[in-house]
Formats: C-alpha cells, sequence, structure tokens
C-alpha cells in the first residue's frame, strides 16, 4: 500500500494539528463541467493587500467616501504603492469634490458611483458611498457592481481582478434591510448577480469559522441548497 501524501517535511504533519484559531474547513466544489468566466473565486487564507503589492491583479475594488477613508484599504492601497501619486488625504478629497459636483449637475442619477484611482502599478475602482448615509446597502452593492462589470467588460488590461466583500469593514460597512452584516454568501450572489466574475477576498475574521464548511468558489454546489430544504 502507498504511502499517504504528507503536506511538510519531517515530523511537521503531526506537529500542525489543527488546533490553531484562524483556520477554515474548504470543501471540495462542483467539478462537474468546466465553463471560463462563471464563476467568482474565493482565495481563503491569502493576504489581500500583499497579493495586490505582488502584482497579482490589475485591479482592486473597495469602497471609498467623502469624509474619512484612514481606516479603509483604500487608504492603505495608496500608502504601500509607492509609485501613486495619491495619498488617503487626496482621495478623499477627490471622492468629495466627485460628489458635490454630482448633487448639482445629476442629482436625479442612480447611485452609487464607481471612482477610479490609477496607482501606476493596479487600478482601484472604489464605490462611492452615497451621500448621507454612514454605510453601504445591498442595494447600494447591486447596482455598484453592474456598473463595475461594464467597466470590466471586454478589458483585458484590467484583468485579473479582485474585490473587497464590504464585510468587517470600518470606513465603509455594509449592511442589509435588517441594519445587520448580510451574510457572506449575499454579498457572493448580489456580486455574481451583477455580473461580475472576478476574485472576492473574505474578511479576515471569516478564517476563524473552522466548524463551518465553505467552498473556494461561488456558486456554491446544488447540494448546499437541497441541504437548507431539508433533503437528504
Amino acid at each position: 500500500m502507498s504511502n499517504p501524501i504528507r503536506l511538510y517535511d519531517g515530523d511537521a504533519d503531526e506537529l500542525m494539528s489543527g488546533e490553531h484559531a484562524e483556520r477554515v474547513s474548504l470543501l471540495p466544489g462542483d467539478s462537474a463541467g468546466f465553463s471560463a468566466g462563471e464563476r467568482i473565486r474565493v482565495p481563503w487564507g491569502q493576504d489581500m493587500l500583499r497579493d495586490m503589492l505582488d502584482g497579482r491583479y490589475r485591479t482592486v475594488i473597495c469602497g471609498v467616501n467623502e469624509q474619512d477613508n484612514s481606516h479603509g484599504i483604500v487608504a492603505q492601497l495608496v500608502h504601500l504603492v509607492t509609485s501613486s501619486q495619491w495619498t488617503e488625504q487626496t482621495l478623499t478629497h477627490y471622492a468629495k469634490v466627485f460628489q458635490e459636483s454630482v448633487s448639482v449637475h445629476a442629482a436625479h442619477d442612480q447611485e452609487p458611483y464607481v471612482l477610479k484611482y490609477d496607482l501606476d502599478s493596479v487600478l482601484i475602482l472604489a464605490l462611492l458611498r452615497p451621500r448621507g448615509q454612514d454605510h453601504f446597502t445591498v442595494q447600494d452593492l447591486s447596482r455598484g457592481f453592474a456598473t463595475i462589470s461594464k467597466m470590466l467588460r471586454g478589458r483585458l488590461d484590467r484583468q485579473p481582478v479582485a474585490s473587497v466583500s464590504f464585510l468587517g469593514a470600518r470606513s465603509n460597512s455594509l449592511v442589509d434591510e435588517n441594519g445587520r452584516e448580510p451574510s457572506f454568501e449575499t454579498v457572493l450572489r448580489t456580486m455574481y448577480q451583477a455580473g461580475y466574475r472576478g476574485d472576492v477576498y473574505p474578511a479576515p475574521t471569516l478564517w476563524s469559522k473552522g466548524d463551518v464548511g465553505v467552498f473556494a468558489t461561488y456558486p456554491f454546489p446544488e447540494g448546499v441548497q437541497r441541504m437548507r430544504e431539508g433533503s437528504s
């Protein structure tokens, strides 16, 4: 009988017993059929900022507001990308000027808007939080990603692309119709139905859901819905 495949050199397989706090239980996805551009990929356990700096993506999607972005990933990106001429103050000022211009010249347009910040090595498509709100709604996310999907369609120069999940955010939180954060599945479904097919990075707090099985792609296998409906 062949020996089992080991993960680590030496005795590390026994030492890495899975007792660590931050972990997920990754489940195999649906392997029936393969079609290009028909899924969202979820890179569990990966550091989004490091992947951006390593040049793994040409475009990143996140939120921005006209008041304070110092705690948002957009501010971390402009700080870490040394070739960028943007700062947290200038990107926030640009969002404010844009918001004021829209309120005068296009007050009846549907929000939210998508702002482009070119950092030279990476393009930020920032969903602008609607004026008068201290959060994004799921409807905002749907409309915003419908616009973003159009901006990405046919633009190979903007691929590959990754997005934050908008969950666990400090500067631009996301809430549902009940005033609570939606599930990660709701976020993925909203982005998918809007036409988005890039990567979505889960909030780091979700890395501790070791007791709940997760999938690395969306749509999830049909078996998930059958289980919800009580089928065996």
